[in-house]
């Protein structure tokens, strides 16, 4: 019996079915927990979802992910290592009576063959509010055991009473070397693969269909099939090479190591291009590393980095632009993650340049490494004033914090180093300008409290 005959040919799945005709990706669904492609934070021995599964002690689940990473596969493991009856419903097509036919012929098998069943919603962020609704009585009496997917934030798109009684679970993108894992299975599998062709697949090509299907099983076993499928075969051989999987992705393959040269010679010229303001460069090399699947957080912290060390106070908003794609980035993922990293990449490329606040704190931590370490003068102490309280006359006026706020334009001229020193030299760039003239006032407030001393 294979995993399909767990379905009614009613709902989905249809027992008869001849599986030579099937998809690939459909013939390679897991039959077993260990078969599972990635999600190892969740049923890595240990982690509580496999323990739940092994123990059979779970109520209600919610999977929640992006397609392709295996929420109705583990739904259905889930109904076989259970030994339950497994229904399938989708949040589009399926009506409120359908899914009360549903919870009756549960309560039917249970009543007659004492079987359990696992009733899964694909889609669950497509039923409505009465579809949700007619769910929860039968949750809560145990009629079925309710397993439902979601590409949604179900926080956001689920109902509080259905999420209410139900764990929640996220499934991640499945790793590049779990893919590669999975195709080299696909193409020895004589059972259910391709082991009964001769096929001959370079490393590269294997490599460039795990990269660009983006976490994506299905994505990546597909792609596998129309390779071996497309290609004619030499010598009684299939010769799966890299431009064979460039078309059957249809995806190219970018030189680009992410370990190596590429990496650091692209995110190198990525940066050097916003710091020399050119936002086509910067966007050419922005969409070479995201096409060539870099890390799309390594990115923003170059991002981050570049703000403030290129863009600095001659624009302290591009800080802010940084920060708030770097998070927009990480919350929407690929492919729509490209469109903030660029609205930062140009901001930043286009923006006033100063690396004054840069250079100034390398500076300061030469002199702290190099130099002798400078006390802090007695005025700056958090208990000079009590200290200074039963101190008198000229002593007490020379050593006693002056508070700045309540003196003209909140500034008094007082040490706050032992020893004159410059760290930072403000640009005329920008924003930086106003920062430059008020340094300058300030200064010659400084200047002038001096001369007057000396005269």
């Amino acid at each position: 019996m294979d995993l399909f005959s767990l379905q009614e040919s009613k709902g989905g799945f249809d027992p008869e079915a001849d599986t030579s005709v099937m998809p690939l990706a459909a013939r390679m669904r897991p039959r077993t927990l260990d078969e599972v492609a990635g999600q190892s934070h969740l049923l890595a021995e240990g982690k509580l979802l496999r323990r739940a599964i092994e123990t059979d002690r779970f109520t209600s689940l919610i999977f929640y992910g992006p397609p392709g990473v295996g929420k109705t596969t583990l739904a259905a493991v889930i109904a076989r290592s259970t030994n339950a009856h497994f229904m399938m419903l989708n949040g589009v097509e399926s009506n409120v009576s359908e899914i009360r036919e549903r919870i009756g012929q549960a309560q039917l098998r249970m009543s007659l063959h004492q079987k359990r069943t696992v009733l899964f919603v694909d889609e669950l962020h497509r039923f409505n509010k009465a579809q949700q609704d007619v769910l929860l009585p039968h949750l809560e009496k145990g009629t079925v055991r309710f397993i439902g997917a979601t590409t949604e934030n179900p926080y956001f798109a689920i109902n509080s009473p259905l999420l209410s009684r139900s764990q929640v679970f996220p499934l991640e993108p499945v790793a590049e070397n779990d893919l590669l894992m999975l195709l080299r299975r696909a193409i020895t599998d004589k059972e259910r693969g391709l082991g009964n062709k001769n096929i001959v697949a370079d490393e590269d090509a294997l490599a460039h269909l795990a990269l660009k299907s983006d976490g994506d099983v299905r994505k990546a076993l597909t792609a596998l099939e129309i390779a071996v499928l497309s290609t004619p075969g030499e010598s009684g051989n299939i010769h799966i090479t890299l431009q064979v999987a460039e078309e059957s992705i249809q995806q190219k393959a970018i030189r680009y190591d992410r370990a190596g040269d590429g990496h650091y010679d692209t995110i190198s010229a990525f940066i050097k291009s916003m710091r020399g303001s050119d936002p086509d460069a910067a966007l050419y090399w922005l969409a070479m590393m995201l096409e060539a699947g870099e890390d799309i957080r390594f990115i923003a912290r170059r991002l981050v980095i570049a703000a403030s060390e290129d863009v600095g106070l001659a624009d302290s908003n591009a800080l802010r632009v940084a920060m708030d794609a770097a998070k927009a980035a990480e919350m929407v993922g690929m492919p729509e993650a490209r469109i903030p990293l660029a609205h930062a990449t140009v901001y930043l490329a286009t923006a006033p340049k100063s690396n004054s606040a840069y250079m100034g704190i390398n500076a300061a931590l030469q002199d702290v490494k190099s130099g002798r370490t400078l006390a802090v003068p007695e005025h700056l102490r958090t208990p000079t004033r009590k200290k200074l309280a039963s101190a008198g006359g000229a002593e007490q006026e020379s050593l006693e914090y002056k508070y700045a706020h309540d003196y003209p334009d909140h500034f008094v001229p007082q040490a706050y180093l032992p020893e004159g020193r410059v760290y930072y030299t403000p640009t005329s760039n920008g924003l930086e300008q106003r920062i430059k003239e008020r340094m300058d006032y300030r200064k010659s407030i400084i200047d002038n409290q001096l001369k007057k001393k000396s005269d």
